[in-house]
């Protein structure tokens, strides 16, 4: 069965256009359906983030599970880590979380966790996507089994608590002046709570939801502001999260950007050295620099690369034995303590490194030099132009022109319609031509 409605991270769409109420009442129900195991009384908890459609989606959600017999426990704006931990913790068969990440605020989407709180596999959304399409009319539950709802007041506290746990007890932030970007979206409260409360001296941004402007020139995805801040309070850190907080960029004392690569860099050498690496590695994706697979051999240490999406490095991660992946986008993904991206936790992580060597940022999370790497997109309407001959002519002279040392990755977004080519190599100019020849050439394709 094709991907109807099921993309790489949940069900993504703009708001009353693809993700309607009427597609999340059946989600909810389908969904709800799917995970009817055994004969106790089901319970689910919702997450959002603060796009002013998350109200309108969590309503439609609601129905769809209690119509079905679920209890559903509400968590009001919440990171997609913390909706993933809190099922587990409140024991609950599914978890979901009402957010489109970094998209701006007339998009929305539907992520789905299981009870052990990670992300569904393809067969249950395979099995999901086939109750959504059928008749649902003929499984929903007696006047008297009905599900109930109910909104959770303590889930900021908990999550807190659960984030501060990931560091030693004695470990505190005193003397650390952070500022904190939070996107306008889901952690605008609890990330700042949980910085101050060990002890740092904050200052955040991108607090002012006001349902319009989650990641709107804030956030991971725009860390101009942050950088500005930085340097502006002389401040020792930036963190800048995106929309639902589980990927994360650091800005350091001098306001430069520091990406996902090199924190996977900082926290892969800390863990190596204190032996708490469950493998001698780490996984990535294709879109990891090079320099980052370089720096890793030198420390004797492992790079294993997926196809790009926080899933999948979490399932090369869980089948073989790793507790280190992410993205460079700054997913990372630290799973003895979380189940999927947390962007506060992996900050912490950094932070508990650069409080142990008392040195800047600067120097903590520059741990080698990026190659050269150009990514640039190509946005179609319909079609496969990558699969015209032109296009794989294209492809094929920038991977010669590239040579061995380089690397070139090209794959449509599994989020928008759009193609994006990247390269990298040790030779700028090179690397540049090899991504404008096939932009060039996809572009024209796809016209």
């Amino acid at each position: 069965m094709t991907r109807k409605y099921f993309g790489t991270d949940g069900i993504r769409g703009r708001a009353n256009g693809v993700i309607t109420p009427d597609l999340a009442l059946r989600v909810g129900q389908a969904t709800g359906i799917a995970f009817r195991r055994g004969d106790h009384r089901h319970r689910v908890v919702i997450g959002k983030d603060t796009r002013l459609s998350g109200y309108m989606i969590e309503n439609a959600l609601v129905a769809g599970f209690t119509s079905v017999g679920m209890d559903v426990l509400l968590l009001g704006p919440m990171p997609t880590p913390a909706v993933a931990m809190l099922t587990r913790s409140m024991r609950a068969d599914l978890g979901v979380m009402i957010s489109a990440s970094h998209n701006p605020y007339e998009d929305n989407g539907i992520k789905l966790f299981g009870p052990d709180g990670y992300k569904l596999s393809d067969e249950v959304e395979t099995e999901i996507t086939r109750l959504i399409d059928s008749d649902l009319g003929k499984q929903l539950s007696g006047s008297a089994m009905l599900g109930r709802a109910k909104r959770i007041e303590s889930a900021d506290a908990r999550y807190i608590e659960f984030a501060k746990r990931t560091l030693p007890r004695n470990l505190s932030l005193e003397g650390l002046r952070i500022v904190v970007d939070c996107a306008n979206g889901a952690a605008y409260k609890v990330a700042p709570e949980a910085l101050w409360e060990l002890g740092a001296e904050v200052i955040a941004i991108g607090v002012e939801p006001d349902g319009f402007n989650i990641n709107r020139d804030v956030g991971s995805t725009r860390p101009e502001a942050l950088s500005q801040k930085v340097r502006e309070l002389r401040a020792d850190i930036g963190i800048a999260l995106d929309g639902d907080a589980d990927r994360v960029l650091i800005v350091d004392e001098n306001g430069q950007v520091v990406d996902g690569d090199q924190l996977m860099a900082v926290i892969a050498r800390s863990w190596h050295e204190d032996g708490l690496l469950s493998a001698p590695g780490i996984v990535a994706t294709v879109m990891s620099n090079l320099g980052l697979e370089r720096f890793l051999g030198g420390l004797g240490l492992s790079l294993a690369r997926t196809a790009v999406g926080d899933r999948y490095v979490l399932e090369h991660m869980r089948a073989n034995g790793f507790n280190l992946g992410g993205e460079q986008s700054g997913h990372i993904i630290l799973s003895d303590y979380a189940t999927t991206g947390d962007g506060l936790v992996a900050a912490l992580q950094l932070l508990a490194v650069v409080k142990r060597k008392e040195r800047p940022v600067s120097e903590v999370c520059h741990c080698f030099e990026p190659l050269p790497q150009i990514l640039k997109n190509v946005r179609y309407k319909a079609g496969r132009p990558l699969e015209e001959k032109p296009v794989i002519s294209a492809i094929e002279a920038a991977r010669q022109m590239l040579g061995d040392g380089g690397r070139l990755v090209i794959r449509p977004s599994g989020t928008e319609p759009v193609i994006r080519v990247m390269a990298e190599g040790d030779d700028h100019d090179i690397v540049l031509r090899a991504v404008d020849e096939v932009v060039a050439a996809v572009a024209k394709a796809a016209a």
